[in-house]
């Protein structure tokens, strides 16, 4: 009976806005006094068009139960789509902060933005969901790197 109402908790807390988040993973352990729900094991998470990949995932819940934020480690790669932006991509680690809808990606990351025909590679980037912004970092071994398309003017 508590398995199925950490499920049920899981399942109406990931649901942002109302969307469907699916997620599969070999294993599952839910720490109820830390209020974290672990994922390990070819995790797969799936929302609206958007997906996420990774070895590990670990669920956070604020005191009322609602998501805060996953973190996602592990050969991580990534769709993300909304109405506006379609980001592919990977890192070593994901963070995601619901209240924000701020993805952090850390080490070796790479992402290409499909809408906008860039492309950013960098030790920690920051991307901002809601609004666009990119913010990226890189060290002096490897700073960071920005690749786009011009459109030729004849």
């Amino acid at each position: 009976m508590k398995f199925f109402k950490i499920m049920l908790f899981i399942v109406l807390s990931l649901t942002l806005f109302a969307e469907k988040v699916e997620v599969t993973s070999d294993s599952m352990k839910a720490e109820d006094l830390k209020k974290e729900v672990h994922f390990i094991g070819n995790v797969k998470i799936k929302q609206s068009g958007s997906w996420l990949h990774g070895d590990k995932v670990v669920v956070y819940f604020n005191e009322n139960n609602e998501t805060e934020m996953y973190e996602a480690a592990g050969s991580v790669s990534f769709e993300l789509k909304d109405e506006k932006s379609f980001y592919k991509g990977k890192a070593d680690k994901v963070t995601y902060g619901v209240k924000k809808s701020e993805y952090i990606f850390e080490g070796k990351a790479v992402i290409e933005d499909l809408a906008n025909k860039r492309h950013v590679n960098g030790d920690l980037i920051r991307l901002e969901m809601l609004t666009g912004s990119l913010n990226v970092a890189g060290n002096k071994k490897k700073p960071v790197k920005f690749i786009f398309d011009m459109d030729s003017t004849e």
